[in-house]
């Protein structure tokens, strides 16, 4: 049984098989049990993902002698196909606040583009560092994204780590794939969490009646496994402000998994959080909650913090950045409600 999709947002730039090994399995070296279930991927590019660790059975990374077993599940993690390559540098400003030889972190605003793509082939995300930028690393197969190891949508503002070198790319994305990155965001979301502090753990995949969406799935055979811890940080009794922890990194992951909890992101119109989901039904209270509305025309969600191992010099590394201002300024007009209501 062969099931291939995108693995999503910080994986995104892999294509993903996931084979589960028939019960009655001969024991069998697994480039040649991939081989035989992979027929338009060479032997060599298998043989090169098993060795960087992009190969795992059951969870777990295995050598290039292993032999596949009954029921063994087996997922595989190989770039894209190719797709239209040029980027056009253009002098867009970064807001760089590090930078050394194999890697940069960069504080996204929001409203931007992580990559070129249809609707979006200019002023990304991507086309700025083709600008300040020279002979940024590029995953094979996936060119057209010089140093990126995982992106945040359009409208959501924060932090972002891009490889310099070679080096930097192959170690970060390990990392990624590994969920082993530190990623912590901000949201604001309609409602108070209860409990305060927890754990969604649930299935995540396109929706199928519009691939732009992701939805969550209580069958855990349909989508790919999603993981995020929240805890609350403020509440301000119709809406609060909740820290999320990503132990996994799917597409819209937070997004859907707060609408999964009944509590959606504000001014999220995807996930039906750009309307009054909390609150009394005056109209001044509407009319406060619009004012919100056009102060953060976007949903309110920020990657505050990024940790990881430096790929070269592999010590621990930890960054965090401040809520933008459209962001602080809903905050403190909700405060401002609360106290005074």
């Amino acid at each position: 049984m062969s099931d291939k999709e995108l693995i999503e947002e910080d994986d995104e730039l892999f294509e993903h098989h996931r084979i589960v090994a028939d019960p009655k399995q001969q024991l069998l070296r697994i480039d040649r049990f991939l081989m035989d279930r992979l027929p338009n991927v060479t032997r060599n590019k298998l043989q090169n993902a098993i060795k960087d660790g992009f190969v795992k059975v059951n969870e777990v990374e295995v050598k290039p002698n292993y032999k596949v077993r009954p029921a063994d599940v087996i997922t595989i993690a190989l770039p894209e196909p190719p797709r239209d390559t040029e980027v056009v540098p253009e002098d867009i400003p970064l807001n760089i606040i590090y930078e050394d030889e194999d890697l940069l972190v960069v504080n996204k605003e929001a409203g931007m583009v992580v990559h070129p793509a249809y609707q979006n082939w200019s002023g990304t995300l991507v086309n700025a560092l083709a600008y300040h930028f020279q002979n940024l690393p590029e995953m094979k197969g996936n060119e057209g994204r010089p140093g990126l190891v995982h992106r945040i949508d359009k409208d959501t503002s924060g932090l972002l780590v891009i490889a310099k070198s070679e080096a930097g790319m192959n170690g970060l994305a390990k990392q990624f794939y590994d969920h082993s990155i530190e990623r912590t965001y901000y949201a604001l979301v309609w409602g108070v969490p209860e409990p305060e502090k927890g754990t969604i753990n649930i299935n995540l995949g396109r929706s199928l009646k519009d691939r732009r969406v992701t939805v969550a799935y209580e069958d855990e055979s349909i989508g790919r496994n999603a993981i995020t811890h929240y805890e609350v940080v403020e509440d301000l009794r119709y809406v609060s402000l909740v820290k999320c922890n990503l132990e996994t990194g799917r597409t819209h992951q937070i997004r859907a998994h707060m609408k999964h909890l009944g509590h959606p992101l504000f001014n999220d119109a995807t996930y039906g959080g750009d309307k009054v989901l909390k609150g009394t039904q005056f109209s001044k209270y509407k009319s406060f909650v619009d004012n919100c509305f056009k102060i953060i025309p976007r949903q309110a969600l920020h990657a505050k913090s990024l940790g990881f191992v430096h790929p070269v010099k592999k010590e621990f590394m930890q960054f965090d950045s401040e809520l933008p201002a459209d962001f602080e300024a809903v905050l403190e007009k909700w405060r401002h409600y609360v106290q005074y209501t």
